[in-house]
């Protein structure tokens, strides 16, 4: 074997083994290659089908892939790397965190497709990856006999319920069912966001204010680090319990309220204009948008339903999956809070996607045209592009000292 063969071996062990060193370092990208992949090839090669879909609605193998695929490979690289940095515990590395890639991945190159007739495997192997990720969750706070953050791994919870019900009724024939249970699955994504971002916003907000880290002029209001969070939950029990009922409109209307009282935590003077704090509180203005509309429609406005749950996915969802991608990149490779242009430009691109395929539903002109579907998903695609050229050489390189960590 020559030298430059042995060479290219050896570069490419040392990407693998610093991919594995640290959650985020190996799910971020992927999570990001699966983002960039799968809305493009639906819209611009699937036409919104699938091939080898069958029985199973198209529309609903969609939902399905950018929930249990993209969020929460994003999901995956947050806590594994978080939970431990919150509960003084070891990381997952190496061989746990190749496990759990290895249980994400068969359901992915099944839902690209949208293969029916290995629907059952899909099943098996997503719900091996949440209860596996929900233990790697969980287990510390055991360890430590500390519930400080115990409702993430119980969301994780509701994550693999949401993820047996839409099966199940995969199997059953009943769509209907299905649908609800996509729909509480986005929402309970959003319960995670607003619990993670009244942890991470306080580190932000602080280095935003400080950037030395030598004090925390920052202090969260405690009314409203959980609140938006219990609205959703509220409104996730009406919408699946009593789906016809008002009652769960009107709870949309109030978690939207709760979003909006959140922005009032990045009044913090010029420092508020950092695009990496800006970016979280877009995040959740349009969380607020979203559940607004999602309420307005329930109760009879001339809004589509469907609007409403893509400012949610699209808009606030994918915003907050790229802001914690950018923050926690830095942070966790060793680097300063300064976003390079790569991850400036993604989240521009996401929140024009976001445009691009809510602003006809919101006037009703959706099906007036069909391009709008295609400049979503070309923006949505760029957006993950150029934030992997930006970051994944951070996380193939050696990781930085514990000293250099978040």
């Amino acid at each position: 074997m020559s030298q430059a063969t042995l060479g290219r071996a050896g570069v490419l062990h040392g990407a693998v083994r610093a991919l594995t060193v640290e959650g985020l370092r190996l799910f971020f990208p992927l999570g990001a290659l699966y983002a960039m992949l799968m809305p493009l090839v639906w819209v611009a090669v699937y036409r919104f089908e699938l091939p080898l879909a069958r029985a199973i609605p198209a529309t609903q193998w969609h939902a399905h892939e950018m929930v249990f695929g993209v969020l929460c490979a994003a999901l995956a690289g947050f806590l594994t790397s978080a939970v431990p940095e919150w509960t003084d515990t070891a990381r997952r590395r190496g061989r746990a965190l190749g496990l759990l890639a290895a249980l994400w991945l068969p359901g992915r190159l099944i839902g690209l497709l949208g293969a029916d007739a290995l629907v059952v495997l899909a099943f098996l192997t997503d719900a091996a990856f949440l209860g596996l990720l929900l233990w790697y969750a969980a287990a510390p706070m055991i360890a430590k006999r500390s519930a400080r953050h115990a409702s993430l791994p119980v969301w994780l919870a509701v994550l693999l319920a949401c993820e047996i019900a839409v099966r199940v009724g995969w199997f059953a024939g009943d769509w209907s069912v299905a649908a609800r249970a996509l729909h509480a699955a986005v929402c309970a994504f959003v319960v995670l966001f607003a619990l993670a971002l009244g942890r991470i916003n306080v580190a932000v907000l602080n280095l935003a204010l400080d950037p030395s880290g030598e004090t925390t002029p920052y202090r969260p209001h405690p009314g409203r680090q959980n609140l938006a969070a219990g609205m959703v939950a509220l409104y996730i029990a009406a919408a699946t319990l009593a789906p016809e009922s008002a009652v769960a409109a009107w709870l949309a209307l109030a978690a939207a309220a709760a979003f909006l009282d959140r922005v009032a935590e990045w009044f913090v003077g010029r420092a508020a204009l950092a695009a990496h704090v800006l970016a979280l509180a877009a995040a959740n203005a349009l969380a607020a948008v979203g559940f607004g509309a999602i309420g307005l429609a329930g109760l009879g406005a001339p809004i589509g339903m469907a609007a409403g749950v893509h400012v949610l996915t699209v808009g606030a969802l994918g915003l907050a999956v790229l802001s914690v991608f950018s923050i926690a990149g830095l942070r966790h490779t060793g680097r300063a809070l300064v976003l390079p242009w790569q991850a400036r430009a993604a989240l521009a691109l996401v929140m024009l996607a976001a445009a691009a395929r809510v602003v006809p539903g919101l006037f009703g002109l959706e099906s007036a045209t069909g391009s709008h579907y295609l400049l979503a998903a070309l923006a949505w695609s760029a957006a993950f592009a150029v934030w992997l050229h930006g970051y994944l050489p951070y996380f193939v390189a050696p990781a930085a000292p514990a000293r250099d960590r978040c």
